[in-house]
């Protein structure tokens, strides 16, 4: 009786995933039916007036990325908490843009300073 059991419940898990799966795979169709639709019509408006027939392309520019993360939080004059970084409070600032002196290494204790060579 076990068996049959277990095979029944084998079964409809089976039927279940299966279901599951041409569900996604129907609706992934449909979506993908509708873009082509959408883009055919746009492509048979441009034609009919004339224009050239422009792809969709998502247009990126590589220096927007480094923009974003150089613009952050981690690397601006202020910290998390408000105030300005001690080696650029503009008292001691040294001609260069950071100083030679990364932000919170005033606050490094179990390192020895050495020369750089």
């Amino acid at each position: 009786m076990n068996d049959v059991v277990a095979g029944i419940a084998r079964l409809l898990v089976w039927l279940v995933a299966a279901a599951a799966g041409l569900v996604m795979m129907a609706s992934f169709a449909v979506a993908a039916l509708v873009l082509a639709a959408a883009w055919g019509l746009r492509a048979g408006w441009a034609r009919l007036m004339g224009r050239p027939i422009n792809p969709w392309v998502m247009r990126m520019d590589p220096r927007a990325g480094f923009g974003t993360v150089f613009r952050s939080a981690r690397w601006s004059a202020t910290s998390r908490s408000g105030r300005v970084a001690p080696d650029q409070s503009g008292a001691g600032a040294a001609p260069s843009r950071r100083g030679g002196v990364l932000p919170g290494a005033q606050e490094v204790t179990d390192v020895e300073a050495r020369q750089v060579r």
